[in-house]
């Protein structure tokens, strides 16, 4: 999925293409041998099998994002958006356990960090050590204006202390880090400029976290709350060294990461789709394979339809991400289309399977629970509709 040839050369050429191909492959055979038959055991147990970590520590997927000086890989970000690609035509708890290391961690400490802060964090995630990102609250999600996490400075030396609780956050339980969005103007200001970011460890004192949630699907993947209570960190903590920022940061990474959620959905209905295929061969009504019923045929057909759809979409954002446009609404489009088209494929995939469609023991019910969540998190398709319109809007009446 490379950037049309007719288009100036990318900024960000990620690593050697012939170099990645190969990586890429190795990673499709990872997935289906190794990966894949693993899937009973992460379901049942609700966890990744710490032998399966450590591979994924060793093939560098913590650290895809971060920059090879580093310890990374410095992928760009086609090249990651096909690692994720490719990761989540597995089951989703292998993409996630790694995501907000390659996704919107590292995205914020590219976007905003001092040089001492990469210095610090970077190889820390490279190697495999767990990140997570703290801005939803129970009383607020996208509406930043309403969070209520504070951060005032301490009285006793130059550092901050943090107030506050954090919901839904993915890998809470498991990080050694986490971002935290914090208020540190009780009043809301223009371009949310009462928001900071905070680089907070979790082994803090005064950092815990709850128990993981319980889902509808995604076994292996946990969220949970993180309670900040009266949790002291330096002044260096501070993201950028500059007050007022982190919303920026936030929603800088948050770009990222909804190209990864449209990656991931984007993968996921294609192993759906293959699924159906298989079944839809194998199963037979009226003494042949129900395959050869066109309604069935027209399934099959629009599933591949939109999925080429949205690979289409994933190919030219991530190039033009390359090339350093400005790509917030572009990503937000991708991200909607792609989890409502992951929607729509899990669904066509039951109804193929008939009545085992409903049944626990084959995986289409397994994939129809597991997708409904890429239409919420990093934006919810409705919210993203309003910010893509916003800024319609807003570009039109610039031009009239």
């Amino acid at each position: 999925m490379n950037a049309p040839t007719n288009l100036a050369a990318p900024v960000n050429m990620g690593m050697d293409e012939d170099t990645f191909e190969q990586f890429a492959e190795q990673l499709k055979r990872y997935v289906r041998e190794r990966l894949i038959p693993a899937e009973a055991q992460v379901i049942a147990e609700d966890r990744i099998p710490e032998d399966i970590l450590k591979e994924m520590r060793e093939m560098g997927l913590f650290g895809l994002s971060v920059p090879e000086e580093f310890g990374g890989a410095g992928l760009n970000m086609t090249q990651y958006a096909r690692v994720v690609n490719i990761m989540a035509y597995a089951a989703p708890a292998y993409r996630s356990i790694f995501s907000i290391n390659v996704g919107m961690f590292a995205s914020a400490l590219k976007n905003g960090a001092t040089e001492a802060q990469k210095a610090e964090w970077y190889p820390k995630i490279a190697e495999g050590r767990i990140a997570c990102f703290g801005l939803t609250e129970p009383g607020s999600g996208s509406d930043s204006a309403g969070l209520a996490t504070t951060a005032v400075p301490d009285p006793d030396g130059n550092g901050w202390i943090l107030n506050g609780t954090k919901r839904y956050i993915t890998n809470a339980p498991h990080a050694e880090v986490a971002l935290i969005m914090a208020r540190t103007n009780k009043e809301a200001l223009p371009k949310n400029a009462h928001v900071s970011a905070f680089l907070v460890p979790m082994n803090a004192p005064g950092v815990s976290t709850g128990s993981p949630d319980k889902k509808m699907g995604q076994s292996g993947s946990h969220i949970a709350d993180i309670m900040l209570d009266d949790v002291r960190v330096p002044g260096d903590a501070l993201l950028g060294g500059e007050t007022g920022k982190g919303f920026v940061f936030a929603m800088k990474s948050l770009d990222n990461g909804r190209i990864s959620v449209g990656a991931a959905a984007t993968g996921y209905a294609r192993r759906a789709l293959d699924s159906a295929l298989r079944y839809a061969n194998e199963r037979k009504a009226f003494g042949e394979p129900i395959a050869n019923f066109q309604l069935i045929q027209a399934m099959l057909a629009d599933s591949e339809i939109e999925i080429y759809a949205a690979e289409s979409m994933m190919a030219d954002v991530t190039a033009r991400a390359d090339r350093g446009e400005n790509i917030l609404v572009k990503a937000a489009a991708f991200k909607v289309f792609a989890s409502e088209m992951c929607g729509r494929v899990v669904d066509r995939v039951v109804q193929i399977y008939g009545g085992a469609g409903y049944l626990a023991e084959y995986d289409a019910e397994r994939f129809f629970r597991d997708a409904r969540i890429y239409r919420i998190y990093e934006g919810t398709t409705q919210i993203l509709q309003l910010q893509i319109a916003k800024h319609m809007l807003r570009e039109w009446n610039r031009n009239v």
